[in-house]
């Protein structure tokens, strides 16, 4: 089993378990502030061991359980414009940006559009809309959502056109407590549906973000008293990064070369059928 994983999954099944409305009602957090680590699989286990052991303001932290399962399966299709403006717009850390993508939970089916927008204070925005089974990721309903959101947020027009390009897959163990979650990711590979090209992380890493209104939390501190330090790495900025390192070039460093160490030795194949086709 990959280090990462065994460590998420043995995290997972330490903590209490609570169920999804729990999570919800302690910490849905649709506006919140997001700090990334990317924590070696050694460092992971002993910083979860003191989040869900901890007696403290916060108490322990819990992990969302989900018809028994404490780990879950995701999956996101990630949609720019044909000139990467979402891309390039995080690379140049501009303040208003967004980003749309399809997630897809694996384990249940379920599948949302999401627009993701940063706040006046440099916050995270998630404005979301079910999609059903069969219904095309950008069609009307969800680009008539779109283009409100964007209207209302920012004042600007929706994207004519935009194209899939990029695919992440992870697993995921999700811990709550009240007013602050912690999302655990480990075993992620993202792929460039346009070359076929797939790069995968570092097995022995986890992507551990914190989620919450405002101030470092619990979790930031004992990650910082681990050696840790927030990283910024975002699965679309990153991976697009690691997948196409010619993109990146002339932005803000980042740490795709950490989260993807041998992505600069793959060799990059070019265009497949049907690269760059919209959907």
């Amino acid at each position: 089993m990959i280090p990462a994983v065994r460590a998420l999954a043995r995290a997972a099944m330490a903590a209490r378990p609570v169920p999804l409305a729990e999570v919800q009602t302690r910490a849905e957090l649709p506006a919140r502030f997001d700090r990334s680590y990317l924590v070696p699989f050694e460092v992971f286990t002993a910083f979860a061991a003191q989040l869900t052991g901890r007696q403290g303001p916060d108490g322990p932290f819990a992990a969302l359980c989900v018809n028994g399962r404490r780990w879950f399966r995701y999956h996101s299709v990630h949609y720019d414009t044909p000139d990467l403006r979402s891309f390039h717009d995080a690379g140049q850390g501009r303040a208003r940006r967004f980003r749309i993508r399809e997630r897809r939970y694996a384990d249940t089916g379920e599948r949302q559009f999401e627009v993701k927008l940063t706040g006046r204070r440099g916050e995270t925005v998630t404005h979301r809309q079910p999609l059903l089974p069969d219904a095309a990721a950008l069609g009307t309903a969800p680009r008539g959502f779109l283009a409100a959101v964007l209207d209302r947020s920012y004042g600007i027009a929706a994207p004519a056109r935009l194209l899939r390009t990029a695919e992440t897959e992870y697993l995921r163990a999700t811990f709550v407590a009240d007013g602050r979650r912690v999302t655990c990711d480990a075993a992620l590979l993202c792929r460039d549906p346009a070359t076929g090209r797939t790069v995968r992380a570092d097995g022995g890493l986890l992507l551990v973000t914190t989620r919450s209104t405002g101030r470092p939390t619990t979790a930031d501190h004992l990650l910082t008293a681990l050696g840790m330090a927030p990283t910024g790495f975002t699965k679309y900025y990153g991976g697009l990064s690691a997948l196409r390192p010619d993109l990146a070039e002339g932005h803000r460093p980042g740490a795709a070369g950490t989260a993807f160490p041998t992505a600069a030795r793959q060799p990059a194949p070019g265009p497949g059928p049907g690269a760059g086709a919209g959907a």
